[in-house]
């Protein structure tokens, strides 16, 4: 009966070490009285007992935060910047083998290289040319975590923290930005109209008919509005005849 129960223990024991499940996305490094001999999974994995040790690997894609890190870009400006990275092991023998904690490099090294990276750019390239800093972020972490079997996929800046005096300079400088568009779209518009009543004079210079009309259709405006006092401004045109009939009456006498 005991020897039974030692035989069953001996066997719950010899599963509980040897047997491993590994998932579809993770592998395992088998390493067998410390050397390296197979990368396995997913699926059931056998191990020898106190002989082999396995370290899992996850292959999903890691989203990774960075701190936010104190940099002085390149025309002296001091910002927060803080970024995420995304990045997954290609080849876990290397993650394991080559780098004592992958995840730890990973995060130091992306610390680094963002400081290094935005310290060499100035303010506005930070905040306009984010897309290039995200390129450049990632082609840096990419070359250098390629040696432990890491593909860096994606690199994004998150947040610009500025100082409270800059955030106010950016923001007087916008308000003239607006002022000044806005004087120049009004200065646009009067050369347009200046340029459109000059045309409009040289044709009723050259059609004095059209000023008549003009005349006639002001006056149906001024009829249209519901006004107590109605104004009519009368033609110089109308009163010719009778300033020259002056004119002759006057000469005549002298």
């Amino acid at each position: 009966m005991i020897t039974t129960i030692s035989a069953i223990v001996f066997v719950l024991f010899f599963l509980a070490s040897a047997v491993r499940v590994l998932n579809e996305y993770e592998r395992g490094i088998v390493f067998r009285l410390g050397r390296v001999i197979k990368t396995k999974g997913p699926g059931l994995i056998i191990l020898i007992p106190i002989i082999d040790k396995m370290v899992k690997v996850s292959l999903r894609l890691v989203a990774m935060d960075v701190d936010p890190q104190d940099v002085i870009t390149r025309d002296n400006v001091s910002v927060k910047v803080n970024a995420v990275i995304y990045f997954r092991v290609l080849d876990p023998k290397k993650a394991i083998i080559e780098v004592e904690n992958y995840m730890y490099a990973t995060s130091q090294l992306a610390q680094t290289t963002l400081r290094s990276v935005c310290g060499q750019a100035e303010l506005d390239q930070l905040l306009s040319e984010r897309e290039h800093i995200n390129n450049q972020l990632q082609e840096i972490l990419d070359a250098h975590t390629d040696p432990w079997g890491i593909k860096v996929s994606t690199v994004e800046v998150k947040h610009i923290d500025l100082p409270q005096e800059m955030q106010r300079a950016m923001a007087a400088q916008a308000e003239a930005e607006r002022e000044r568009r806005s004087k120049v779209i009004n200065a646009e518009g009067e050369y347009q109209a200046a340029n459109k009543l000059a045309k409009a004079a040289s044709i009723i210079e050259k059609y004095p008919t059209a000023l008549q009309l003009r005349y006639l259709q002001t006056l149906r405006e001024i009829s249209s509005e519901n006004n107590s006092t109605t104004v009519f401004p009368i033609p110089i045109d109308l009163f010719k005849p009778f300033l020259s009939l002056i004119n002759n009456k006057d000469a005549t006498k002298t």
